[in-house]
C-alpha cells in the first residue's frame, strides 16, 4: 500500500502543495500543528481518535516561523495550545512608589539536608524590594543577593543531583555576614515559599533573622482556595505562564516574587496578603489527653500525630478558627466534658522558627 492509500485509508488526504510565498515577508502560520511538525486525524476519522500518520510529516519549509515570539502568539491563540514562557528576573519594577510603603525581602536557601541542627546552608539568596501599600506591587528597584557558603564536608550526592550544587561551587566560599546584616535589618517582612524550611537555617546561621516578622507563601495563603492544583512554586509560575529551572536559590526567588506580584481571586497580590497577615497570631493547638478512639476523626480533621509529645496537633490561623476549633473538639472529641488543651501563640516573630510561643492552657 502506497504512503498515499495509508493516509486515506486513515481518513486524510494529501495536501496541496503551499504556493511559493514573498521570502521578505514574513510567514504565517495557518495551523500550529504543522509548526511543530505533526498533524491531527480530523474530526471523522473512521478510528475516532487522532491517528499518527503513517509517517512523520515534517513542516513545508514556507509554513516555518524564525521568530519564535510570532510562533508563540499564534499557539496561544488556539485553544488546544498552552504557551510557556521561561521567566524573566526583574530587577527593577516600574511605576510610582506610593507614600506608604513596606520592604519585603524574598529569600530561598540551599542546604546539604533537611534537619537545621545538624545540616549547614551552601547558598544563600535574596530579593529585597519596596511594596506599594496602595496596590501591593513591587516598585522600584530590587537589591539581589546570593552567595555559595562551603558546608566544611562533602555535599551529599542527593542534594547535587537535586540543586547542581557541587563542592567545587562552594569550595573556599563564604556567605557575606556584613552584607547579610545590613540587607535584613531594612526588612518589614522576610518571605520564603515553606519557610518552616528556611527559617530555622538562616536563624541558625545568622540572628539577625530572629528580630524580624515572617511570612509563609506556603502556609499563609490557601491556594487550594484560589483555585490552584498545587501549592509548589513550579506549579503556581507554570499557572501563571512560566517555567524556570528550579532548585536554584536565586531564580526561585524571582519566581516567588512575581507569583506574589500576580493577582488573587479577591484582585490583591500575594504580596499584599502576606503582608497584612504578618500582624496576626496563629495558634498551635494541641488536643491534649484526647480519647484514642477520637483519633480517626482528628487524623480526618487534619491533626498531626506528635510521636515524642503523644498527642495530635493542629495550626489555626487566627483566634476566630482557634475558637471553632475548640467548641469542635468539645462536642466531638471530649463528649462534652471538661478538658483543657495545650495551646501556643505564635506571632510573627517565632512563626515557622524553632523557637517556641507563648504557651497557656485553654479550658473547653
Amino acid at each position: 500500500m502506497s504512503k498515499t492509500d495509508q493516509m486515506s485509508f486513515f481518513g486524510f488526504e494529501p495536501e496541496a502543495a503551499p504556493k511559493p510565498t514573498n521570502p521578505s515577508q514574513p510567514a504565517k502560520v495557518l495551523n500550529p500543528e504543522a509548526t511543530l511538525g505533526t498533524a491531527a486525524a480530523p474530526a471523522d476519522s473512521p478510528l475516532g481518535f487522532a491517528a499518527p500518520l503513517a509517517v512523520p510529516v515534517a513542516a513545508p519549509p514556507t509554513a516555518q516561523v524564525s521568530d519564535p515570539e510570532a510562533m508563540a502568539q499564534t499557539l496561544a491563540q488556539h485553544p488546544d495550545f498552552r504557551v510557556l514562557r521561561r521567566l524573566q528576573a526583574v530587577t527593577d519594577y516600574a511605576g510610582l512608589q506610593g507614600q506608604a510603603t513596606q520592604r519585603v525581602i524574598v529569600l530561598d536557601t540551599e542546604t546539604t539536608g533537611l534537619d537545621s541542627k545538624s545540616e549547614k546552608v551552601i547558598e544563600l539568596a535574596m530579593l529585597s524590594v519596596q511594596v506599594d501599600m496602595a496596590t501591593g506591587l513591587p516598585v522600584g528597584p530590587v537589591s539581589v543577593y546570593e552567595s555559595f557558603e562551603d558546608p566544611g564536608r562533602p555535599i551529599p550526592p542527593q542534594i547535587t543531583e537535586i540543586t547542581g550544587i557541587d563542592d567545587s561551587m562552594v569550595q573556599g566560599q563564604r556567605i557575606d555576614d556584613a552584607a547579610v546584616n545590613a540587607l535584613v535589618q531594612e526588612a518589614d517582612l522576610v518571605v520564603a515559599h515553606n519557610a518552616g524550611f528556611d527559617r530555622p537555617f538562616v536563624e541558625a546561621r545568622w540572628p539577625v533573622f530572629a528580630t524580624k516578622a515572617w511570612g509563609c507563601s506556603f502556609q499563609g495563603i490557601d491556594w487550594k482556595k484560589e483555585g490552584s492544583g498545587s501549592a509548589k512554586l513550579e506549579f503556581l509560575a507554570s499557572e501563571r505562564g512560566w517555567f524556570y529551572d528550579a532548585h536554584r536559590a536565586q531564580v526561585d526567588c524571582h519566581a516567588l516574587l512575581q507569583v506574589l506580584a500576580s493577582p488573587l481571586t479577591d484582585g490583591q497580590t500575594g504580596l499584599a496578603r502576606l503582608l497584612a497577615g504578618a500582624g496576626q497570631t496563629r495558634y498551635k493547638l494541641r488536643a491534649t489527653g484526647a480519647p484514642f478512639e477520637s483519633k480517626d476523626k482528628l487524623k480526618a480533621r487534619g491533626y498531626r500525630w506528635d510521636g515524642e509529645g503523644r498527642v495530635w496537633w493542629c495550626n489555626l490561623a487566627s483566634q476566630a478558627l482557634l475558637d471553632a476549633e475548640c467548641t469542635w473538639l468539645k462536642a466531638e472529641v471530649y463528649g462534652r466534658r471538661n478538658a483543657t488543651v495545650l495551646l501556643e501563640a505564635l506571632d510573627s516573630s517565632v512563626q515557622f522558627s524553632a523557637r517556641p510561643g507563648q504557651q497557656t492552657g485553654r479550658e473547653l
